[in-house]
């Protein structure tokens, strides 16, 4: 009787767990060869089962990126499987655009655009007449980074008045937000030459936008630079949405390797 009860047992902790890994690899194989086919005989289909070929990429190339772009995160950090960020006592939120995360869709864009979107939620600024201005996602590698990509922009000559990145906080960043928050930015920058930078703070709140210029003070490569709300005259019961600049003063014949960047709040002591 106790070798027969075993019996289901084995099956379907074993056996069956064994032959769903054979089938996925089948089904993998089949599914691959598949899209071979499809991708070899693409430019001589009819239009109409091309446009149904397109539709069927794209949803899978929806889910795919998905896949890679988390894997990517979790597998390339400098300490696998972490994902740390350097916050104070008292931090309650605390955040790492994507760029800086995993792959972004466009590692690379020459000749860049005003507004140029480098990836979702993150956008290039400038008003140059002609663009000599190139950007491009680059892994970190080196032990002291944190953040597993970068974002390095080459400059060349630059005939505009200003250049900016304009990254957009999640929701996540306002909901609760007070008066009495302190608004922190932190950043590793690598600079070919000094470059003047300065990040605005900027806060959506009703039908105003309250906005907070502050210069961004260097040692060595890491810059930190924080906004005191209790200083503005922000509505915090309507705010609803932040974003931030990073504006870049004189930025001609220069490299520019933004290693790393996070955003936290935390609030003021109480006196």
């Amino acid at each position: 009787m106790c070798r027969l009860a075993a019996v289901p047992r084995v099956w379907g902790g074993v056996i069956l767990g064994k032959l769903d890994k054979v089938l996925d690899r089948l089904l993998q194989r089949r599914t691959l060869k598949r899209w071979e086919e499809m991708a070899d005989a693409a430019a001589g289909v009819d239009l109409a089962a091309l446009r149904n070929w397109r539709n069927r990429a794209r949803a899978l190339r929806r889910q795919v990126d998905r896949v890679i772009h988390v894997a990517e995160h979790r597998l390339a950090l400098p300490i696998l499987g972490s994902n740390a960020v350097r916050k104070l006592p008292g931090t309650d939120w605390v955040w790492r655009p994507d760029m800086w995360k995993g792959p972004i869709p466009t590692p690379g864009i020459a000749a860049v655009t005003t507004r140029a979107q480098v990836c979702e939620g993150a956008t290039i600024f400038h008003d140059c007449r002609q663009s000599e201005l190139t950007l491009r996602q680059v892994r970190n590698t080196r032990e002291e980074d944190v953040a597993p990509f970068g974002l390095r922009l080459d400059v060349f000559r630059f005939d505009g008045s200003f250049l900016s990145l304009v990254i957009d906080l999640p929701e996540e960043g306002a909901q609760g937000l007070k008066l009495r928050h302190l608004v922190r930015i932190d950043a590793i920058i690598e600079l070919e030459k000094p470059l003047e930078i300065f990040a605005r703070l900027n806060i959506k709140h009703g039908p105003n936008t309250e906005q907070v210029v502050r210069e961004m003070p260097f040692d060595g490569v890491h810059a930190v630079v924080e906004f005191d709300l209790a200083y503005t005259k922000v509505n915090e019961k309507r705010i609803e949405k932040l974003w931030v600049d990073l504006i870049f003063e004189g930025p001609e014949m220069n490299q520019i390797t933004l290693r790393d960047l996070t955003v936290s709040r935390r609030p003021r002591a109480e006196l």
